[in-house]
């Protein structure tokens, strides 16, 4: 196996890609979570334990990948050994991911009514993730650098962002005519 670091052997994800898979996955655990009920601690524990299960147990028996990373074309690899990480590393990365993705899930329930607690309450995700937007050569976000991890760009999944700009350039050919 090569010396050379994970990051530099792979292609990088571009950051729309990043951020549109965590959208998917966030908003599908966000909307379970909002169905339990109106108790916020019970809405607050079935939100922590789904993320746990969809962004570290089925990414551990996925190859490194989510729904939303699946989507996209994206996996999770150790930036040591280059594989897919373990429950354990995982579990550091979506618990730092999760707690802020949770804060801003309370933000966003809160809305527009408050647009402090909106602004306060999302500041986490952004300041975590752009790290990752700040980052050129490495691309690593808050959660990345402490279960050191890095996010790569791979040919399992559907690709969903090709097929959505091949579909409306076929829609927009259409209507030209």
């Amino acid at each position: 196996m090569s010396r050379e670091p994970v990051y530099r052997r792979f292609p990088k994800v571009p950051f729309e890609r990043r951020a549109a898979a965590f959208a998917i996955d966030f908003f599908g655990v966000w909307l379970v979570s909002s169905i339990a009920g109106g108790n916020f601690l019970l809405q607050a524990l079935v939100f922590l334990l789904l993320w746990m299960a969809v962004r570290v147990l089925v990414v551990a028996n996925n190859q490194g990948q989510s729904l939303g990373r699946w989507a996209f074309d994206i996996k999770v690899l150790d930036a040591k050994s280059g594989k897919t990480p373990g429950q354990l590393t995982l579990a550091k990365r979506e618990g730092i991911l999760g707690f802020c993705a949770f804060l801003a899930a309370i933000g966003l329930g809160i809305g527009l009514a408050n647009g402090i607690s909106l602004l306060v309450l999302t500041a986490p995700l952004a300041a975590d993730c752009g790290m990752a937007y700040a980052d050129s050569e490495v691309q690593q976000a808050f959660h990345d650098r402490i279960a050191q991890t890095v996010v790569i760009q791979t040919r399992r999944g559907y690709s969903l962002d090709l097929r959505l700009k091949k579909w409306f350039a076929q829609v927009r050919r259409r209507v030209q005519k």
